[in-house]
């Protein structure tokens, strides 16, 4: 992946390159804006950080889950005596065991914690088996006995709303019918379009896994890969019957997480076995039951029609979307107000008729995946575009060019975007960037090396002939924090003991960095370079869930408040010392020094024999839900990104090959630039294989073949030319530090910029994600 062509803007609005920014990165060693490395990173390189799977106690008993093998059934009866009677089995467990709520979940307490009269989705827990043995606990699970009366799966969402309830709440989750403008108007041109988006799994490079470690109070410890720690012990404590004191969850090293980390997996059956047994237990998930036991990104049907005047300016966008919730509700109704308020894109559209719909059906469930509801609706709106560019006759960036929206528009939602919105900065950045060299033949007209590159190759099945070179661009938005009322809040502890701080906060590192963020903060408030992030559990304040930039802003935040509160106790008596204020003090490169230059210490100095500590909270401003006609302040703020790609496609056998992807991004301010380009080339290599390979297959609500060999995820050979043309620092005034979310709106606009592509390069309207071979072959 290339990383020459990164710049960063600063103030001055001049893009840092070169040796200009390697000379910027020598003079800031730590504090906001250096590369610094995370703490834990050698640890993981050489394969000694801890995971959960890796865990250990004394007396370990080994869990095992029976899951469901059908869709939907009725349980008749459930024999656990085969299981129980097998030597070195300590305990089975099914509904029957759960002393509390039978049921839980994070917006709707829907979901059983083991299937009582009724299985709803293949996989589901059944019953938990607590062994000697790793062995013994999977082959005590297989000889439980149920017995079941098969029932037809409800498999299609469109047939939900009529079909027989699926749920005692009914299969309709949620309904939002959003009007704006008028809705009688309409356009000279029109667009339609059908499009369908597949099931995205997140795919975790380690798989669920966990221990419970029974207290002496009668509680239970659980040791696991949470991201959301508080809100698991609380669910967990529900259904054990607990108070939530009495559970503790400690967060274990989190191996990646984008939505399976937030399911209640292994918490419950491992909590109660735990208390059953009087001994620790473990269970560690292989792939397959990782795959039956998470959530999915959102299988998503979506009917588009556009109306443009003659010069090609938006006049209004119709929509129907339909979520796919599988058979719990989760976070669907999430999801859904995200698909709703973004379906027209970042584009300005003065009247807009949009009805959204999540429905429970028996296929696997549906949850939080990175750019949830956006990343379905991007493809959408911007095949519109595609199509009705063509429809004019215009130039598919001129046409976006006319309708982008800035700061001070409106979303359909009513709500005015009070962020930096520089979506035609993003879009020119990526329209002037140069596009890459075609592959070049070899000596004597043989084939050269980079067309081992093409799809097929020069030896492989097609022929490079039949290549064709296709150049697509797409334009997305995501929603930073939680929406429509969520309470965002956060609170950290900073302390300092001579030249060590120490920061205390419950937000969960899970690859996004906050872990080194909190070091930075620290480093930049108090010039202290010693800085260690203690280790999260739930004995300290809630930090809430890590999705949707919020611990950069909401924890990050929190970590600035509480070390601006430790910088004004040590600067205090300084400043009395010489009769002025603290703020005509300064900390930087590990120096106080005054506004005239009469004081200048060190902060180690300054610092020697104290103990200074303050506890900070960050709360963003409120948002509120949407009424009835889908209206409201329902968003914190926004951040946009532009994506050309470049793809080479064999037309006769519709393989295709992403050359490159050129990103230009609102990124606000860089705080880190090593961790931002990496998390930027994350999200589009994800975004890459939701556009080309990644479905997990389901038929009639079975998942087929559960395994990374039947689910190709992108490897570093599928992998494309990542270049970052442009960051936009315009800092957002209301965040923390100014910064944005960077990690999701890449996974929305991948996908879309990659379908363009192919449209280009093939003539087909390419409206289905993942691309099936046979939409890239061309049209004769």
């Amino acid at each position: 992946m290339s990383s020459d062509a990164v710049t960063a803007t600063p103030a001055g609005g001049v893009p840092l390159t070169g040796a200009a920014a390697g000379a910027e990165a020598e003079r800031t060693r730590y504090g906001l804006g250096a590369s610094l490395q995370p703490a834990d990173a050698l640890a993981k390189v050489q394969g000694t950080f801890p995971y959960a799977a890796d865990l250990w106690a004394e007396g370990l008993l080994w869990a095992a889950v029976l899951r469901s093998p059908h869709p939907h059934a009725r349980i008749v009866s459930i024999d656990t005596a085969p299981a129980a009677e097998m030597p070195g089995v300590r305990a089975v467990i099914t509904h029957e065991d759960v002393p509390g709520d039978a049921t839980h979940g994070r917006r709707v307490a829907d979901r059983p914690a083991f299937a009582r009269d009724t299985v709803r989705h293949h996989g589901e827990p059944i019953a938990a088996v607590a062994a000697d043995h790793p062995d013994t606990a999977r082959l005590a699970a297989a000889a439980i006995a149920v017995e079941y009366e098969v029932l037809e799966p409800v498999t299609d969402p469109e047939k939900a709303f009529e079909a027989e309830p699926i749920h005692p709440d009914g299969n309709l989750i949620r309904h939002i019918p959003l009007r704006y403008g008028d809705e009688s108007v309409t356009g000279e041109v029109v667009v339609e379009g059908l499009y369908r988006i597949g099931r995205q799994d997140p795919a975790p490079i380690g798989a669920e896994a966990g221990l419970a470690v029974p207290r002496t109070d009668g509680g239970v410890e659980i040791y696991t890969a949470s991201t959301d720690p508080h809100t698991d012990r609380d669910l967990a404590a529900a259904c054990f019957g607990l108070r939530p004191e009495q559970v503790k969850v400690v967060v274990t090293g989190v191996p990646g997480a984008m939505a399976d980390r937030e399911d209640l997996s292994v918490q419950l059956p491992l909590g109660l076995l735990a208390m059953r047994t009087g001994c620790p237990v473990k269970l560690a998930a292989n792939r397959e039951e990782s795959f039956l036991g998470h959530a999915h990104r959102h299988p998503t049907l979506l009917r588009y029609r556009h109306h443009a005047d003659s010069e090609g300016r938006l006049v209004k966008v119709e929509a129907q979307i339909l979520l796919d919730a599988g058979a719990y509700a989760d976070d669907s109704a999430d999801a859904l107000a995200a698909a709703v308020s973004f379906a027209a894109g970042p584009y300005v559209v003065p009247h807009a008729a949009i009805d959204g719909w999540a429905v429970r059906t028996n296929n696997p469930p549906s949850g939080h995946v990175r750019g949830e509801g956006a990343m379905q609706v991007c493809a959408a709106y911007e095949g519109q575009m595609d199509k009705l560019a063509a429809r004019l006759g215009m130039d598919p960036v001129e046409l976006r060019m006319r309708n982008v929206m800035a700061t001070g528009d409106l979303l359909p939602t009513g709500q005015t975007v009070t962020c930096p919105a520089p979506v035609a900065e993003l879009l020119r950045a990526v329209r002037e960037a140069p596009l890459p060299p075609l592959p070049a033949d070899g000596a004597d007209g043989a084939p050269g090396p980079e067309e081992w590159l093409l799809p097929g190759g020069p030896e492989g099945a097609g022929d490079p002939g039949a290549v064709r070179r296709g150049i697509g661009f797409a334009l997305g938005m995501v929603h930073m924090l939680g929406a429509e009322g969520t309470d965002e809040v956060s609170t950290a502890t900073v302390k300092v003991d001579g030249p060590v701080a120490t920061v205390m906060c419950a937000a969960v590192e899970t690859g996004q960095g906050f872990s080194t963020l909190a070091r930075q903060v620290v480093q930049e408030v108090l010039g202290v370079e010693e800085v260690h992030v203690v280790a999260v559990d739930t004995d300290q304040p809630p930090a809430g869930p890590g999705a949707r930039g919020r611990h950069t802003w909401v924890s990050g935040g929190a970590v600035e408040r509480a070390a601006k509160m430790v910088r004004t106790q040590l600067l205090q008596p300084l400043a009395a010392k010489f009769g002025m204020s603290t703020e005509l003090l300064t900390i930087a490169d590990g120096k106080i020094t005054s506004y005239d230059g009469v004081l200048s210490t060190t902060v180690a100095e300054a610092l020697e024999g104290k103990e200074l500590w303050a506890t900070a909270q960050c709360r963003p401003h409120p948002t509120e839900p949407l009424d009835e006609t889908g209206q409201g302040d329902a968003f914190v703020s926004l951040a946009f990104a532009a994506i050309r790609a470049v793809v080479d496609v064999d037309v006769e056998l519709g393989t295709v090959r992403v050359v490159e992807m050129a990103v230009a991004q609102d990124v606000g301010r860089v705080l880190n630039p090593q961790q931002l380009r990496a998390r930027i080339e994350a999200g589009v290599t994800q975004g890459v294989g939701a556009a080309l390979t990644e479905h997990l297959r389901v038929s009639r609500g079975v998942v087929r073949h559960p395994d990374l060999t039947a689910y190709p995820l992108p490897t570093a050979l599928d992998a494309p030319d990542i270049r970052i043309v442009r960051l936009v620092e315009e800092r957002d005034v209301v965040a923390p530090f100014g910064a944005k979310s960077v990690s999701a709106v890449p996974v929305v606009v991948s996908p879309a910029a990659v379908a363009a592509a192919v449209r280009a390069a093939t003539g087909r309207p390419v409206n289905r994600l993942p691309i099936r071979p046979q939409a890239a072959v061309a049209n004769p």
